[in-house]
């Protein structure tokens, strides 16, 4: 199996993992009476189906994401731009005029 497919089921095995931890500390915690909701109604079994699928989806996406970007080899070279170096001088002051304009 190529290594990426494996770190993709890898990955969605751990998101769906974290949805089912979530789903439950929800219920455990009673976060805006959802047991009351989920155990006391007859759509509850559909509706903690819904809660752990769709987390479930949003949490390995990112766990896919979050390995990917961990991917990346780290850059060569020296840390910073290859720009010469910019050199001020000294503040100058500058005596300006001003003249009262008239209202129209």
């Amino acid at each position: 199996m190529p290594k990426l497919i494996a770190l993709y089921i890898r990955s969605v095995a751990i998101g769906f993992a974290l949805s089912a931890a979530f789903l439950a500390l929800l219920i455990w915690l009673n976060v805006a009476g959802l047991r009351g909701l989920i155990l006391g109604s007859d759509a509850g079994l559909i509706a903690a189906a819904m809660l752990f699928v769709f987390n479930g989806i949003i949490f390995a996406g990112v766990q896919f994401a979050i390995a990917v970007m961990k991917l990346a080899e780290p850059p060569e070279g020296p840390k910073g731009g290859t720009r010469a170096p910019v050199t001020r001088g000294a503040a100058v002051p500058v005596r300006v005029r001003a003249t009262a304009q008239p209202r129209r």
